[in-house]
């Protein structure tokens, strides 16, 4: 009995954090990206603000993930990209896709 409490408590938590760090919301959050530009970066830190913020920060400082405030110094776009995409440990893979995941690797390679 108590082995089925603790997995289900366990199994609560983790889902629980990973809900945290995601809640990928198909609704485009800045509007459209036709002119490229500021719309871009605006873009880039809504789409960053709904679904990471949770977990890296809303100043980018860190909290339960690291701090990117200057991860384009260390990691190039497609670096970036890659672990939006694939995640690694502790981040879960693809919280954001696609055209979002390749506005929001440009806007924080761009943090140095």
């Amino acid at each position: 009995m108590k082995k089925k409490m603790l997995a289900l408590v366990m199994s609560t938590g983790l889902a629980m954090g990973l809900a945290a760090c995601g809640g990928n919301n198909d609704d485009n959050a800045g509007g459209g990206n036709e002119g490229g530009g500021e719309t871009a970066t605006n873009d880039a830190e809504a789409i960053f603000q709904q679904n990471c913020s949770s977990c890296h920060g809303e100043n980018l400082e860190g909290r339960n993930g690291p701090a990117l405030d200057k991860i384009g110094a260390t990691l190039s776009e497609d670096e970036i990209h890659d672990v939006i995409e694939n995640g690694k440990p502790g981040m879960p893979a693809g919280i954001i896709k696609d055209d979002e995941a390749d506005q929001v690797a440009a806007w924080l390679a761009e943090k140095k």
